[in-house]
């Protein structure tokens, strides 16, 4: 009888190993889009990002590295995001303030902590209204 418990296990954890949709691989887009608030002027933004690009927010420069979707079936955060936040100082230098994921799901989640500014992840889409950087005047236009 013991020889039939080690086969159900066996038939058990190899059902375990097989790949779910729960498990599906997320989906890279080109484009992060963030909300901004000043909290001094009370002013809120809603911009577009495209991944490896730099965008000044108020003294912020955000840079997305990745920005992820997963399907709604899955029990993970669906919208994701790599970003990296430097602080631009008077003098023109910067000082990383934050590198890490963001979670449109969850904005308060490993949110960017600035005293007048505050980003969040809002989604991640594969295209925008706002040309790629290649696509844009070189001549600062």
């Amino acid at each position: 009888m013991g020889g039939g418990y080690l086969g159900l296990a066996a038939m058990l954890l190899a059902a375990l190993a097989l790949p779910t949709a729960a498990h599906a691989q997320p989906i890279a887009n080109p484009i992060a889009v963030f909300a901004g608030l000043d909290k001094i002027t009370a002013r809120l933004t809603q911009f577009d990002v495209y991944i490896g690009e730099t965008v000044l927010f108020g003294a912020l420069e955000i840079t997305p590295r990745a920005c992820y979707n997963r399907s709604a079936s899955e029990t993970l955060q669906r919208t994701s995001a790599f970003i990296e936040v430097d602080q631009r100082s008077l003098n023109g230098t910067s000082q990383r303030i934050f590198a890490g994921w963001v979670f449109a799901d969850s904005p308060a989640l490993n949110a960017v902590d600035h005293a007048v500014y505050d980003v969040w992840l809002v989604e991640c889409k594969t295209s925008s209204d706002v040309p790629p950087p290649e696509a844009r005047d070189s001549s600062g236009q």
